[in-house]
């Protein structure tokens, strides 16, 4: 796929089946295993994205949506090596930029994911939190189908609203960890970046189902 393409329409039909309940703890047990054997590419990678973000906020007004624009590639990065690990396949450092190769998608559904979730946050808070949840899995259903951004979005929020209560649990315990990764001098987040982001993919995998095997 071309960076500026903006993606295709999917069938839905694709999604209907049955879905077995969520398993935290065996998401993040398979991201720590994939982040302890791969541990020098995942914290090279992740310090590469911290010195993008100290870079960006060099430049003002503008550091924020020059990192904005960026953030979803490199948080695509963890998930394309993520689906390459779990699926037994050889993957380069250079796999990390893949998500680079959907830029326009992952922009535009960035974009409009914070925008809809800022809006609810302002109005009630809850609807916030509501579709913060839900548009969990809109990277992996570009990255995987090459779905354009909005379908992305909609198709996300349609299969985690059914599970919505599991998912936001989930999504709890990822906060927490990253905020004692935070807490320990922020070096913590080299670790828990990679390992929480590599957990949210496999729940994607596990939940969902890689339709792809080349990303």
């Amino acid at each position: 796929m071309a960076a500026f393409d903006f993606g295709v329409k999917v069938d839905p039909g694709l999604f209907d089946r049955e879905r077995s309940a969520i398993n935290i703890q065996s998401y993040l047990s398979q991201g720590w295993e994939m982040f302890r054997k791969n541990v020098g590419e995942f914290i090279g990678f992740t310090l590469i994205i911290f010195v993008v973000w100290l870079v960006s906020s060099m430049f003002d007004a503008g550091s924020s949506l020059l990192f904005s624009s960026v953030a979803a590639p490199f948080y695509a990065g963890y998930s394309i090596v993520a689906f390459k690990l779990a699926s037994g396949q050889p993957f380069q450092f250079s796999d990390f930029f893949g998500g680079f190769n959907y830029f326009l998608p992952l922009f535009l559904a960035s974009l409009a994911s914070t925008l809809l979730v800022s809006i609810g946050f302002v109005l009630l808070l809850l609807p916030g939190i509501y579709l913060a949840i839900c548009y969990m899995f809109t990277t992996f259903l570009v990255i995987d189908y090459r779905m354009e951004f909005w379908q992305a979005m909609e198709m996300s929020r349609t299969l985690i609203s059914r599970h919505w209560f599991s998912f936001f649990g989930f999504a709890i315990v990822l906060f927490v960890l990253n905020v004692f990764g935070a807490l320990a001098l922020g070096i913590g987040l080299l670790v828990t970046i990679p390992v929480t982001s590599c957990a949210v993919a496999i729940a994607y995998k596990e939940f969902v189902g890689l339709y792809s095997s080349e990303w």
